[in-house]
């Protein structure tokens, strides 16, 4: 039961996943920078609020989790889908594994002055107690991204590819915008917390981050997905910020390792950072990354907003990243 529970928790808060644009054009702005298109439901002032109970053997908590989606709330165990053409999914997941139910909450619709709702994402970390059996800390990390997640999670093997990372988009932007704010935690180390054993420290402050991949996919004859990486844009972000409005970060085309300014974390999908996705025949199979040329017409896209960078499990607990108005300028 203790290592069934244990499996449960870290399979549940493991990770951050991706996908899709779908854009609403009744928000489009006009700019010195280019026309700026709203990814839907990319202001972040509609929610779903799901009220879950986990198992009467965790204790039978009712959790709130937030979903970026039609505002509505569901009082109820059900598995969550994308609803109502929103194309965000989140970190806030539920778990069912050998008739278990555990949840993850690491991020939080917040009120935002002026502006509506924001996204805040939130590291911690979440625990997991029954009297006599276990008791456990496994660090979460708050995650959005375009994508879906394969709920409820009910296996604890390679919990990335309970992650579909991307949908059809075939534009080129030149760059994404979005309002943000940052509070680190101020720790000058981060920690690996995975449930199993002692927590280990991991060198290097613990940063947000900001992930966009643009590829070109085609799927071979053995249903493997494969990819050239026509358009990247990654950012950490090191230092303490009160609300930056409008910020821009350009989308870089081609083989990016070969540019200057390159860094490792720019790199293709691989190890633990793979992506997966469904393929014709409806399996999950990982994204076999390599370097376009740039000149490529994209097919889909990846994004994700994380609060901590470092992976699963990986963090220090209080990292905390707020995004909203998530566009892109053409």
């Amino acid at each position: 039961m203790k290592t069934i529970l244990t499996l449960t928790l870290a399979t549940l808060v493991c990770g951050s996943g991706v996908c899709a644009d779908r854009l609403t054009p009744r928000q489009n702005e006009t700019t010195q920078s280019g026309t700026v298109r709203y990814i839907a439901f990319g202001n972040f002032d509609k929610w779903l609020v799901r009220k879950v109970t986990e198992s009467g053997v965790l204790g039978g908590e009712t959790k709130t989790l937030y979903e970026i989606a039609p505002t509505a709330t569901w009082n109820n165990n059900n598995a969550y889908k994308n609803q109502g053409g929103s194309p965000w999914a989140t970190s806030n997941v539920m778990a069912k594994v050998a008739g278990i139910t555990k949840t993850n909450v690491s991020v939080y619709r917040e009120q935002r002055p002026g502006h509506g709702y924001c996204a805040k994402l939130y590291t911690h970390l979440e625990h997991c107690k029954v009297i006599g059996l276990v008791n456990i800390d496994v660090l979460a990390a708050g995650s959005i991204y375009l994508g879906e997640t394969q709920e409820p999670i009910t296996g604890t093997k390679n919990p990335m590819a309970k992650l579909n990372a991307g949908i059809k988009f075939n534009k080129r932007p030149k760059a994404i915008c979005f309002d943000y704010k940052v509070q680190l935690s101020g720790k000058p180390n981060r920690v690996k917390q995975t449930g199993f054993g002692k927590a280990s420290t991991v060198n290097g402050i613990d940063m947000p981050d900001c992930v966009l991949y643009l590829q070109q996919r085609w799927e071979d004859s053995k249903g493997n997905i494969h990819a050239k990486r026509v358009g990247t844009m990654v950012h950490r972000f090191n230092k303490n910020t009160g609300w930056v409005n409008n910020a821009q970060f350009t989308i870089r085309y081609g083989n990016v390792s070969k540019q200057s300014g390159y860094s490792s974390y720019m790199g293709l999908a691989t190890g633990a950072n793979q992506k997966y996705a469904r393929n014709s025949k409806g399996k999950m199979v990982p994204i076999i990354e390599e370097w376009g040329t740039g000149d490529e017409t994209p097919t889909h896209i990846i994004l994700q907003f994380d609060s901590s960078h470092g992976g699963a499990y990986v963090g220090s607990v209080g990292n905390t990243f707020w995004v909203d108005n998530v566009r892109l300028v053409y």
